[in-house]
């Protein structure tokens, strides 16, 4: 058996190849859009990708199952439950229902388990290297188990289904479908730590059955009611793209454009920003803050870049990008990762085209904690805006901040005044860079963020109040 694991960090994403090196046959669990590695790998090890195997249609980014099965002529296989909700040709899969990659029975081979709570269609997959007689080697559980947490069971309340409803499916699905296997199976995620699927995710990115059972708050004793409890309080608000990365999952969409990334002059770009496109700064927020083109929103590539972009503008958005020299090509498949696939180019040599229009740029503002107070002092109508998750304001914010989480804000900005001074803040600083950038972009006149974030708030007046 060939087992590889592919972990894509700036989406938290875990997908992965299985084969069996006699047969030559193989499958892909959960890809992600570009599929450039299963390939390769695929064709070093003598193997041919026969299936792909999703484990749920996917909210938080556009799989790879379409692109593979161009390039392969593999099937994609969902769960019983997906059965005539995808517009392309699929396999669906019952509990207990064998996948056989091996020459016979005490070969490779692959076990559905239906794990419903996720979302309705979810599965996970135990890998029986040799046949279902002998020990699991491990089970991939995509958004049903994760290290450290389990699937929220809340993001499908837009469509009309319950958290509670999806809450009491996880809980049968975990202890019936999952905890029923040894202790020493591998539990084998899609997600890990930073992504919006769960709450408390591990950056651990593999675990066993019997550590789960022993350290997974979700899988402590309690009735079905208080695990729906646990599991649905504190998550964060989903990002914006969700939605439409969920209903693209279903759909027949055009493949990944593998096309070079045009480069545009000054007046290129500002032609498509007048238009209607979005100009996203992928340059670190120090970056940004000394010089950037006036109304472009800074979403930094050293972060969440996919997510967060996502978060700031609709999908289909006609996209203009000004990264980094040689991080074009970068920013635009990490864009294409979420089906934001409309780029229209890069801006050419941004710092030289800056210095040479300085009537175009403009400057961050960046308050210290001192100068955050003397503020609070000085401007008795100052609004002060926390965008962080509901989890982190729960261990403490500034006194008088409306709390509007970042995938919120676009959609609360009729409710905020653009002509009243505003300060933004998050954690560290990375996503107030994002939103003080976004307000300016939509006419707020008098926006900063704080430097540091509530951190070096929280930081700041605890010395205070062991000084005194």
């Amino acid at each position: 058996m060939l087992f590889r694991q592919y972990y894509l960090g700036c989406l938290s994403h875990a997908s992965y190849l299985i084969g069996d090196t006699d047969t030559g046959q193989a499958v892909v669990v959960d890809p992600q859009r570009d599929i450039a590695e299963y390939l390769a790998d695929a064709e070093a090890n003598g193997l041919t990708i026969v299936k792909v195997l999703e484990t749920h249609f996917h909210a938080d980014f556009l799989s790879g199952h379409l692109e593979l099965a161009a390039h392969t002529g593999a099937t994609i296989v969902y769960g019983n439950d997906a059965a005539g909700r995808a517009e392309f040709p699929i396999e669906t899969y019952g509990n207990g229902q064998l996948i056989q990659l091996g020459k016979d029975a005490h070969g490779l081979q692959l076990e559905i388990r239906e794990t419903p709570g996720h979302t309705p269609e979810s599965i996970s997959i135990v890998v029986y290297p040799h046949g279902t007689e002998s020990a699991p080697y491990g089970v991939l559980t995509g958004d049903t188990l994760f290290i450290g947490d389990v699937g929220r069971p809340d993001l499908l309340a837009s469509v009309g289904v319950t958290a509670e409803e999806l809450g009491r499916q996880l809980y049968h699905s975990l202890h019936e479908r999952l905890m029923t296997l040894p202790d020493a199976t591998k539990v084998f995620p899609a997600h890990g730590a930073g992504s919006a699927c769960g709450k408390n995710l591990s950056t651990e990115t593999v675990s066993t059955i019997g550590e789960q059972r022993r350290t997974n708050y979700a899988l402590a004793p309690m009735s079905e009611n208080e695990f729906i409890e646990a599991v649905t309080h504190g998550q964060s608000v989903a990002p914006l793209y969700f939605s439409f990365a969920a209903n693209r999952n279903r759909e027949r969409h055009e493949l990944l454009d593998s096309a070079t990334l045009p480069t545009l002059t000054m007046a290129e770009a500002l032609a498509h920003q007048h238009a209607g496109a979005v100009v996203i700064d992928g340059r670190d927020d120090m970056a940004f803050a000394a010089g950037h083109l006036r109304s472009s929103i800074n979403v930094g590539l050293g972060g969440r870049f996919a997510e967060y972009a996502g978060e700031v503008m609709a999908p289909q958005t006609p996209i203009v990008l000004v990264t980094p020299p040689g991080q074009e090509a970068e920013a635009q498949v990490r864009l294409a990762r979420i089906g934001f696939d409309n780029v229209l180019g890069a801006l050419e040599h941004p710092v030289d085209t800056f210095v040479e229009h300085p009537e175009l740029i403009e400057r961050l503002s960046r308050l210290s904690v001192e100068a955050l107070e003397q503020r609070i002092t000085d401007v008795p109508d100052l609004v002060l805006i926390d965008v962080r998750n509901p989890g982190e304001v729960e261990n403490g914010t500034i006194a008088g901040a409306r709390t509007i989480a970042l995938p919120s804000l676009i959609n609360e900005l009729e409710t905020l005044d653009p002509w009243t001074p505003t300060v933004v803040f998050c954690a560290g600083g990375y996503r107030s860079a994002i939103a003080s950038s976004l307000l300016r972009s939509r006419g707020f006149t008098d926006v900063s963020d704080l430097l540091g974030g509530y951190n070096a708030w929280a930081t700041a007046h605890t010395t205070e109040e062991v000084a005194r």
